[in-house]
């Protein structure tokens, strides 16, 4: 990264401290135009002051600018099995018709069981399982298609999905797109199956900085499947169309398009009346309460971290907190501790944390953005001593 010109580091550093474009303006007194060409490059930053300001918005050195510091936390421990699922991914058997021995083929049956545990292991958080189960899942499920296109599709795209889902929260956004976009291509054709791949692929986008492509893409996929009487839908068919509609508004809102996000939101929410809590159609864990906590995001998102805390806090009170899976319930943790921070109160910042922490280690064990979040809450100087033992037994410093 080092390498890589001062605009673009500030749109990661920016993307890292999950800001749009429009929050990251307004807290430098900026334009939104203003900051896409300088992170495109079509503005230089050759002003030491610019600089200093960006840094101070950004909570990084101006070094790390410069690009004299600019590597990110890593985290060893799955670097290896993170390579294994790049190999799996780079497999082109099925395209170049490789032959597949049949003992290398396992029945459809069996990698569908496979998906479903996988499913599983990320909905309870547990990362470092999955990242060294994952690999070999992919190749099986690529094995399967190859010998049975008809009955291995469904398993291959869902391994894709997987996959995405799971890179998208390491931060190995590139490797999640190629994921995503094996799903999206895979299941062409089939309405449904493409509006079950367009739920990573708009997280993928979102991750990306390509929210507006999120939105175009994800709404798309929700009209065309969204039943013409909404009170015919089944409950499957309104879950997949809402957590669509939903990730359409959180990517509305990292553009700052407040209006687009607020009808979508509405749009979903009255989609997940109809289905109500405690379900998890094609993994998506849908309903009223998950609305609510998508509510905490985009306002976050849109610069109104004040809302962003009362979402959070009308989230957690519902009956249906307790029917998320946990790896939801902990990230939506960790976005609510971003929001008090950003509300200038690290102490609930830090409690929230903690809180995220206890419910699910690996998310912030192992997601950068909550090793991130952690290193900020650490720099304020009310952080709780939990904190501090916290950050040093995960190795994270506030510099």
């Amino acid at each position: 990264m080092g390498e890589l010109p001062i605009g673009r580091r500030v749109a990661y550093w920016r993307g890292r401290r999950r800001m749009s474009q429009q929050v990251f303006a307004d807290r430098l007194g900026k334009s939104k135009s203003w900051v896409d060409k300088v992170e495109r490059g079509a503005r230089p930053l050759d002003k030491v002051s610019t600089i200093a300001e960006i840094a101070a918005v950004l909570r990084v050195d101006q070094s790390v600018l410069l690009g004299r510091d600019v590597r990110p936390v890593a985290d060893s421990e799955r670097a290896g099995s993170v390579e294994r699922i790049r190999a799996a991914l780079s497999a082109y058997d099925i395209a170049v018709g490789r032959r597949v021995p049949d003992r290398d083929v396992s029945a459809a049956a069996q990698v569908t069981r496979g998906v479903a545990y996988a499913w599983t292991t990320y909905q309870h958080a547990r990362y470092p399982q999955l990242t060294e189960l994952l690999p070999e899942l992919i190749s099986g499920a690529q094995r399967g298609f190859a010998r049975e296109p008809v009955s291995g599709r469904v398993p291959l795209v869902e391994a894709y999905r997987i996959g995405a889902a799971l890179l998208t929260k390491l931060a190995e956004t590139e490797l999640a797109w190629l994921a995503a976009d094996r799903a999206m291509t895979l299941a062409t054709g089939d309405a449904v199956l493409v509006a079950t791949a367009a739920v990573q692929l708009g997280e993928v986008l979102r991750a990306t900085g390509r929210a507006r492509s999120a939105v175009s893409t994800v709404r798309t996929a929700a009209y065309r499947i969204a039943p013409p009487d909404l009170d015919g839908g089944s409950s499957a068919q309104l879950s997949l169309c809402g957590t669509l509609l939903v990730q359409g508004a959180l990517a509305a809102s990292g553009e700052g398009d407040e209006r687009a996000a607020a009808d979508l939101l509405d749009e979903a929410a009255d989609l997940a009346d109809r289905v109500g809590d405690g379900h998890d159609h094609h993994r998506t864990a849908f309903g009223p309460t998950a609305v609510t906590a998508a509510r905490t995001v985009a306002a976050l998102e849109l610069g109104d971290a004040g809302e962003a805390v009362a979402w959070h806090q009308r989230t957690v009170r519902r009956d249906g907190w307790r029917w998320l899976p946990v790896e939801h319930r902990a990230a939506h943790l960790i976005d609510a501790a971003r929001a008090h921070l950003h509300a200038h109160d690290p102490t609930s910042a830090a409690r929230t944390l903690l809180q995220a922490q206890s419910t699910a280690p690996a998310e912030v064990r192992h997601r950068p953005a909550a090793r991130d979040l952690l290193a900020d809450v650490l720099r304020s100087r009310h952080a709780p001593t939990t904190i501090v033992q916290l950050a040093a037994a995960l190795g994270v410093t506030a510099t």
